[in-house]
């Protein structure tokens, strides 16, 4: 048992944040733009570590593990301003119609409806491959087969908030996709 994990916690976690705090915030800043978001993940990472237990989980290495820790957070923090920066729509809607109106129209087979319907399977594959297989799964159960959630819930066991959970991280990574397409094909 190493002097660290015998001391009280709050005391370790005091010292720990005296002495690693100004790397860390530097880690950070470097990473984040905003400094009242480098100072949320720092505050998350050390009340993360008063919240162990050091004789449960002891922590031989406090450097690398506030590195980890942080990296974790940084991507949390990642994922949550990606969701909420990429719009739903362009303009009320505007490019998800512009694309659905041109690969649905049968009647028109242009040469750039027939390129761009290609160019859209082409992308939704590759963008369905980088898909986690149970976001894969759910995405293309529910829009693909059209099976109702219900069913998926009832016949694999797994929670309906949980597939929900999984589709909607789905549609967000399919949406940044299309979206980056709609702007290389059709805006000027």
């Amino acid at each position: 048992m190493t002097d660290d994990t015998r001391r009280p916690a709050s005391r370790r976690v005091t010292e720990i944040y005296r002495q690693h705090r100004p790397w860390l915030e530097r880690f950070i800043s470097r990473r984040v733009k905003l400094q009242e978001e480098v100072e949320d993940i720092l505050q998350d990472v050390f009340y993360h570590l008063a919240r162990l237990d050091p004789m449960e989980y002891p922590i031989e290495n406090v450097p690398a593990w506030l590195r980890a820790v942080t990296r974790n957070r940084l991507v949390d923090s990642d994922r949550k301003h990606r969701e909420t920066r990429l719009p739903a729509t362009r303009q009320d809607g505007e490019w998800i119609e512009e694309i659905t109106t041109i690969l649905a129209a049968s009647d028109t087979e242009t040469p750039l409806a027939r390129l761009l319907r290609a160019l859209f399977w082409e992308e939704l594959h590759r963008a369905l491959a980088e898909l986690p297989p149970e976001q894969r799964a759910i995405f293309e159960l529910t829009e693909i087969e059209n099976i109702p959630f219900k069913q998926i819930a009832d016949t694999t066991g797994i929670p309906t908030g949980t597939l929900l959970a999984r589709k909607h991280r789905a549609v967000l990574h399919l949406r940044e996709r299309l979206e980056r397409l709609y702007r290389e094909m059709l805006e000027p």
